[in-house]
């Protein structure tokens, strides 16, 4: 049976499909076609990468994942599946085409896709060398876009537009991995690659280096600041490390 339903306006801002769908109920996809996906994306899930937390977005599931089955196609974890510790093969949709400037996509599995399934699109159809996209969450990470050289979306353009997805592609073109920051959605961020494990080792390793940007700025804050040398009486210049 298909279903279709055009892009839905709601004061809650995260989680809703924006996009025209055009969904027909199918079956899962094979085990294997997924197999791996679903492991990078159980990590993921262990890392706070995806996930739900009552404090933030009102509730709602973040993060989602995909991998290219062909030039327009390709298979993504499903609407609100992010607070599952593990997907099962009902977790995930393919996604058959889309159209970004007519803001519309046609999926079929037994699950509809995730409401960012046109960002996903955008970035597959400006590189074809790409077979790997991860939707995060990371506040610590998107606080540190700037620090870490990471390319931004401008804060204007809301998640699930068919403007996040253009500009997310324009972000991605000539690129063969990377992460993109979404400037106007609230902690989020685009890792992309050839292979999946390389999109999800790009995104831990720059995680890695926001953490140690942000010690560094924590050890900073934690030591004292003499009016003079004199002050320090003999101690070491630095100050030693406050616990807090």
């Amino acid at each position: 049976m298909t279903r279709n339903h055009a892009p839905i306006s709601t004061s809650i801002d995260e989680g809703v499909i924006k996009f025209d769908l055009a969904f027909n109920h199918a079956p899962p996809q094979e085990l294997e076609a997924i197999t791996e996906l679903n492991a990078w994306r159980h990590i993921l899930y262990r890392l706070g990468l995806t996930g739900c937390d009552p404090a933030r977005y009102q509730g709602l599931a973040y993060g989602n994942v995909s991998m290219r089955t062909g030039p327009s196609s390709f298979i993504i974890s499903g609407t609100q599946t992010g607070a599952k510790p593990h997907l099962s093969l009902g977790d995930y949709c393919l996604v058959l085409g889309f159209d970004l400037a007519k803001n519309q996509v046609w999926a079929q599995g037994p699950i509809e896709p995730s409401s960012e399934a046109l960002t996903h699109g955008a970035v597959y159809s400006v590189n074809p060398d790409t077979n790997c996209v991860l939707h995060v969450h990371s506040p610590l990470l998107w606080r540190s876009a700037t620090q870490l050289g990471i390319a931004q979306t401008d804060a204007s353009i809301a998640y699930g537009t068919p403007e996040m997805g253009l500009a997310v592609g324009l972000a991605a073109e000539g690129r063969s991995q990377g992460i993109i920051s979404m400037g106007g959605h609230e902690d989020g961020l685009i890792a992309f690659a050839d292979t999946i494990c390389i999109a999800a080792i790009e995104l831990v390793k720059c995680l890695a280096e926001a953490e140690k940007l942000s010690l560094v700025g924590w050890a900073k804050a934690a030591r004292p600041c003499p009016s003079n040398r004199a002050d320090l009486d003999g101690q070491d210049p630095r100050g030693p490390l406050h616990c807090h």
